[in-house]
């Protein structure tokens, strides 16, 4: 089964309540996450970006999301565009 990391960076997680992107992100499979990384790698059949649209309700403005399959296909949302030039090359 595909392995996907899921990075984020939340633009104010004291201000926001995101309990409910933890608890989306529970539900997407078998998951392993890294608190201080704020970093899940989680085992789905679906794609990144299914992935990507699954979790971006609850995200505020501001917020950074990576979704990528390991040895292929990814997904983001927020970045600066030279960051997603610098993806697309290179994903």
């Amino acid at each position: 089964m595909p392995v996907f990391m899921i990075g984020y960076d939340l633009h104010s997680p004291n201000e926001g309540n995101y309990d409910q992107l933890f608890t989306a992100l529970e539900t997407l499979g078998a998951a392993y996450w890294d608190c201080l990384d704020a970093t899940w790698l989680i085992e789905t059949t679906t794609t990144a970006a299914q992935i990507r649209d699954h979790l971006e309700p609850y995200l505020q403005p501001g917020d950074r999301l990576l979704v990528m399959r390991y040895g292929g296909d990814a997904a983001w949302l927020g970045f600066e565009q030279v960051c997603e030039t610098w993806l697309e090359d290179r994903l």
